[in-house]
């Protein structure tokens, strides 16, 4: 068997088509991505700004298709960059699917969801967005009966950004608050890690490398609080940079939109650190960036915002990683220092003016505190509460918890909230309330 067959196959086996189905392995992927439930509940999952505040801002859905297009500038960029390596990289629908993908494990009300899961699962195996992305690419979205979407092996690694089992990474588990209330995000913060009892799926997707890169490739930083993997992919590197100039730009435009923030801040933030980095990618200079971006008018903003995408698509380029025998995990995209300096200028005035807004926390907040009282009452008696598929679920895993996150993640931010009104609220609710799983 190849090399490229053994990156193309299924953990099924079964990689008939259809009658008269053309399509390449990868595209059929990108289909499966994109006609699953779960990419569906990405329109009603917080991105950075709460789902239902505006019709305008991104959503994990719209974030997802963008970071997808980004993906594939990438590509092409690499391809016309480095044409030796032409045999390395895979077809657009490869990268697209990847990219369509690698938020369908995100949990509702963004990282307020994630922190609060982490905390309930800290005795049961722990919750990590990433990894919840791979359990249900591989096992639990409803394709087939027991593999998920049964994903192309290729496309499964490229969706592990962190190639490594909590087991390895976690650091020790932070003291309990005496409430749930009094939970602090920055003590539960998850290790960056597949989760245990998905080895098996790692094992799989990691099977075509020799004994000396699936070593090499597991390697991580023991880093405080918890470790980090230190290697990913090629086309896992693509993915994770069309994801953060998604992130960096498109999100700060919402920013810019909402009136969150203003040129002030931009000028002394951003503009004011680019100055000292000798970018000439962007098409214009940073005072017209400025006016653009700030200008009130659609076209203007469109036109910066642009620039800036195009900018840092067009400086990537193929970096070798030294100790690697397979191509796949040899090259990475990167960008050149100037331009990884100005992205994270980007994405630390996102963080900093935007995601840490008390107005935005306390949104994060209070879907931190759902979460953790549909999870307790869920726990509280499964099998009176859960849907009969889940429950059904939860007692052929053992009565497992897992199945009770399994559950709770793919829940939209609406569908949580309803639930939680149903659950608590007087005069709340309705029997025809379901959400099938």
């Amino acid at each position: 068997m190849t090399q490229n067959t053994l990156w193309s196959a299924r953990a099924s086996n079964n990689n008939s088509q259809r009658q008269d189905d053309h399509r390449s392995p990868f595209q059929r992927d990108k289909a499966r991505v994109l006609h699953s439930a779960a990419f569906r509940r990405l329109q009603a999952k917080t991105q950075v700004l709460g789902v239902g505040q505006s019709d305008f801002y991104r959503t994990r859905l719209t974030h997802s298709l963008e970071a997808a297009q980004i993906g594939t500038g990438i590509l092409t960029q690499l391809k016309r960059k480095a044409p030796q390596h032409q045999a390395l990289f895979a077809e657009e629908a490869l990268i697209e699917a990847i990219c369509l993908a690698h938020d369908i494990g995100h949990p509702p009300f963004g990282h307020g969801g994630e922190v609060a899961l982490n905390y309930l699962m800290r005795h049961d195996g722990s919750f990590e967005g990433n990894a919840q992305t791979l359990r249900i690419l591989a096992k639990l979205e409803p394709y087939t009966e027991g593999n998920g979407m049964d994903l192309c092996r290729r496309t499964l690694l490229g969706v592990v950004k962190y190639p490594v089992l909590q087991s390895a990474v976690r650091g020790p588990l932070a003291p309990e608050p005496a409430n749930p209330r009094q939970l602090k995000v920055s003590d539960w913060y998850p290790a960056k890690a597949n989760y245990d009892e998905d080895a098996d799926i790692l094992e799989w997707v990691l099977a075509p490398l020799g004994n000396h890169d699936r070593d090499f490739f597991s390697q991580f930083q023991p880093l405080a609080p918890h470790g980090k993997a230190k290697f990913k992919s090629l086309d896992s590197a693509i993915m994770e940079l069309g994801d953060d100039i998604a992130y960096a730009i498109h999100d700060m435009e919402d920013a810019i939109v909402m009136g969150l923030v203003g040129r002030e801040v931009w000028d002394s933030d951003v503009a004011s650190e680019l100055k000292a980095l000798s970018l000439s990618g962007f098409a214009m200079s940073l005072e017209e960036l400025g006016s653009q971006l700030f200008s009130g008018q659609h076209h203007l903003r469109k036109q910066a915002i642009g620039a800036l995408v195009n900018g840092l698509i067009t400086a990537t380029t193929l970096v070798p990683v030294d100790g690697f025998e397979s191509p796949l995990l040899a090259f990475n995209a990167g960008l050149p220092e100037h331009y990884a300096r100005a992205l994270k200028v980007f994405k630390d005035f996102v963080y900093n003016q935007v995601v840490t807004k008390p107005e935005l926390q306390l949104l994060e907040y209070k879907g931190q505190q759902m979460v953790m009282a549909l999870f307790e009452a869920l726990a509280s008696d499964p099998a009176r509460l859960l849907p009969h598929n889940t429950r059904r679920r939860w007692q052929a895993a053992g009565q497992s918890p897992r199945v009770i996150a399994d559950y709770i993640a793919g829940m939209t931010d609406e569908y949580a909230g309803r639930l939680y009104g149903t659950l608590f609220l007087p005069k709340t609710g309705t029997v025809f309330e379901r959400q099938p799983h």
